[in-house]
C-alpha cells in the first residue's frame, strides 16, 4: 500500500469533487431561483448547523481516538469509532456536516449538493477499501458485513 494513500485514503480526490461540487451548488444558487429552506427570520438553521458542527466535532475526535495515524493500513481496527462506521472521518463530513452546512446555507440546491457527494464518495471509497481487502483478506470482508460504510448498519437482535 502506498504510503500516501495508506494515510489519506480517498480523501483528498473526495475533498476536491466535494468542494467544486459546492462551487456549482452555489453558482446555481447565485443564477438560478432556488426556494430557501426556511423563509421566516428564525435562527433554526443557524443552531442545526451548530449542532450537526458539534457532532461532526464529537465523531472525528472518536475517530482519532480509535485509530492512531501511524497503525493507518498496518492494522485493522474495529473498535470505537470504527465498530459503527468502515470509513468514520468521511461519515463525520459527509453523512453530519455536509447536511448541517447545506441547512446553514438555507437553500435546497445545497441539500441536493450534499445527497450527490454520497454516491461519488461510494465510488472514491471502493478502491480504499479495495487495498483494505487485499492487506486483510477475510477479517476486513467480515467487518465489512457489519459495519456501514458511512452510516451504522442497523442490527436486530435475535
Amino acid at each position: 500500500m502506498k504510503n500516501f494513500n495508506r494515510i489519506f485514503g480517498s480523501g483528498p480526490l473526495g475533498l476536491i469533487f466535494s468542494l467544486v461540487l459546492f462551487f456549482v451548488a452555489n453558482f446555481l444558487n447565485n443564477y438560478i431561483n432556488i426556494p430557501q429552506i426556511f423563509w421566516d427570520n428564525t435562527y433554526i438553521h443557524i443552531y442545526i448547523f451548530a449542532f450537526l458542527t458539534l457532532i461532526t466535532i464529537i465523531m472525528i475526535v472518536w475517530s482519532f481516538k480509535s485509530l492512531n495515524p501511524n497503525d493507518r493500513g498496518k492494522t485493522l481496527i474495529t473498535t470505537g469509532m470504527y465498530k459503527y462506521f468502515r470509513h468514520p472521518l468521511y461519515a463525520a463530513f459527509l453523512s453530519v456536516f455536509n447536511f448541517g452546512l447545506a441547512i446553514l446555507m438555507n437553500n435546497w440546491i445545497f441539500i441536493i449538493w450534499a445527497i450527490l457527494l454520497h454516491p461519488i464518495w461510494h465510488l472514491l471509497v471502493k478502491s480504499e477499501e479495495k487495498m483494505l481487502k487485499e492487506v486483510f483478506p477475510n477479517d476486513y470482508e467480515e467487518y465489512c458485513k457489519k459495519t456501514g460504510r458511512f452510516f451504522p448498519k442497523l442490527r436486530l437482535k435475535k
